[in-house]
């Protein structure tokens, strides 16, 4: 009896696939980004972190919320992770926020104020069966994943899911967020791109000067001109002070990279789950973008 073939199956559909979940990564990052940034924005959860005696600056705040799922990890190991701040901003806060509270009571405190922020700006929506489709099905996706080489990530996934559907929501869109923010560092190290050189390649790319970025623009001039001229004769600006071909293209790989390693939340979802998130989100998040939550 003769042998049955199997089918070949066109390399092009999967490529197809790739490309549409890559897009769908891009798509899924604004809208998760719109969610989770109610913490840096909103007054809630800056009120509630400062209550806990974090009152020194915005930035106490700041790293003791984002570091607690790390632990009391070292200022080195901080710096590493978020990857962007420049030398020594990190160490002015760690550990010094842990000698005030702790990460536990900061995680906790940055959730509710968080949390509270999300009901006061969505109003009736947070009560929405949306609200809690999305919550669902952003959680599926967000814990489906290794979490290998991810360590804001891995630090994230040992914490509990919420019971609440707004905070099960929050937590979730901040476990995809740091997700694809730890694929992001690892394409930008691979590119050789340096912390302070990726908010400098950004602010022109996006075409703002680097010293009236608002990430880069309080660093010592003399500090923010060294990365600037390393940048010009690497060869990705030119000139003219804007970024050259080369940078422009570094620029687009490293985001194209970013969206590949941010797509396996997504592929947890079948086709039509993962356009029930993209919809549910975008109702939510217009109300967010349109109060300003980022």
């Amino acid at each position: 009896m003769e042998a049955i073939s199997p089918v070949a199956q066109d390399p092009r559909s999967d490529q197809m696939m790739d490309a549409d979940l890559e897009r769908s990564a891009r798509r899924i990052h604004g809208l998760v980004e719109s969610i989770h940034v109610v913490t840096y924005f909103a007054e809630e959860p800056s009120a509630a972190l400062a209550a806990l005696g974090l009152r020194d600056n915005y930035w106490d705040g700041y790293f003791a919320g984002r570091a607690a799922p790390l632990g009391r990890a070292p200022a080195e190991v901080v710096h590493a992770i978020f990857y962007n701040f420049a030398d020594g901003e990190v160490a002015r806060h760690i550990p010094r926020v842990w000698t005030i509270t702790t990460p536990e009571a900061a995680l906790a405190t940055r959730q509710e104020g968080s949390v509270a922020a999300l009901r006061r700006i969505l109003g009736h929506l947070a009560d929405s069966p949306g609200l809690v489709r999305a919550a669902d099905l952003a959680t599926k996706a967000g814990l489906a994943v290794p979490i290998v080489g991810r360590p804001l990530y891995a630090g994230l996934r040992r914490l509990s899911v919420p019971d609440d559907p707004v905070a099960r929501l929050w937590h979730a869109a901040t476990l995809i967020r740091e997700h694809r923010g730890d694929g992001h560092t690892a394409a930008l190290v691979a590119a050789g791109i340096g912390g302070t050189e990726a908010h400098v390649l950004h602010a022109l790319f996006e075409g703002t000067p680097a010293e009236k970025y608002g990430r880069v623009h309080h660093l010592p001039t003399a500090q923010l001109g060294a990365v600037v001229a390393g940048m010009r004769v690497r060869g990705l600006i030119d000139d003219s002070g804007w970024l050259s071909p080369v940078g422009r293209q570094t620029k687009i790989e490293i985001e194209a990279a970013t969206d590949r390693l941010a797509t396996a939340p997504l592929a947890a979802l079948d086709p039509g789950e993962l356009e029930q998130l993209i919809t549910d989100l975008d109702t939510i998040c217009a109300v967010l973008d349109a109060a300003g939550s980022r």
